[in-house]
C-alpha cells in the first residue's frame, strides 16, 4: 500500500476535528446506502465518515454524475477500518508498523485474535471490508473498490473511467 506522506499528515490533521457530518449530509448519504450498508455506515468513526462524503463529493464533482455504486464506492471504501476497533491515534502508529514490516506478516496477523490481530486487520482493511460489503450485498462496483483502493493502477479490474475518480478524490 503506496501512499503519499502528504495525503497521509492531511487525513491525520484532519481526523482531529470534532464532530460528525451535517444533517443534511447524513441525509444525502442515506439517499444511497441500502440497510445493511447504512448499519456498515454508522459504524464508522466520524473521521471516515467525513473522509468518506468528502471522496463522495468530489467524485460527484468530477464525474458531474451521482451513479449510486460510485457514490457508494466513495463513501464507504474505508469501511474494513471498523474491524480493527483502533482510535486515530493507534492508527497512525498501526500505519508506521506497517511500512515496516512485510505485508505477509500482515496477513498472518489478521487471522489472529488480540492486539495482533486487530493490527492485521488494521492493515488489510480493505480486504476486510469488501468482505462486510459483499456480506451486506453491496453492488460489485462498491465491493471491488473497498478490495482495490489501495492497490497499484495496473491491478485494478475496475474501469479506469471508475477507479481513477475514486482514486484521484481519495489522495485528495
Amino acid at each position: 500500500m503506496k501512499t503519499r506522506p502528504c495525503h497521509l499528515a492531511r487525513r491525520f490533521f484532519r481526523s482531529l476535528r470534532r464532530g460528525d457530518i451535517s444533517p443534511q449530509e447524513v441525509e444525502w448519504v442515506y439517499l444511497y446506502l441500502s440497510e445493511e450498508e447504512i448499519d456498515l455506515w454508522e459504524r464508522m468513526s466520524p473521521a471516515d465518515r467525513r473522509h468518506g462524503v468528502g471522496v463522495a463529493r468530489e467524485v460527484e464533482e468530477s464525474l458531474g454524475s451521482s451513479e449510486p455504486p460510485i457514490i457508494v464506492a466513495a463513501l464507504l471504501h474505508d469501511v474494513g477500518k471498523v474491524t480493527s476497533g483502533f482510535g486515530t491515534l493507534a492508527r497512525v502508529l498501526v500505519t508506521l508498523v506497517g511500512a515496516v514490516t512485510a505485508p505477509s506478516r500482515h496477513q498472518h496477523w489478521a487471522v489472529r485474535s488480540g492486539l495482533f490481530g486487530r493490527l492485521g486487520r488494521y492493515l488489510r482493511h480493505s480486504e476486510q471490508g469488501a468482505a462486510l460489503l459483499h456480506a451486506a450485498k453491496s453492488d460489485p462496483v462498491v465491493v471491488t473498490w473497498a478490495a482495490e483502493h489501495h492497490l497499484p493502477r495496473s491491478r485494478w479490474t475496475l474501469a479506469v473511467s471508475i477507479a481513477g475518480p475514486l482514486k484521484e478524490a481519495d489522495n485528495e
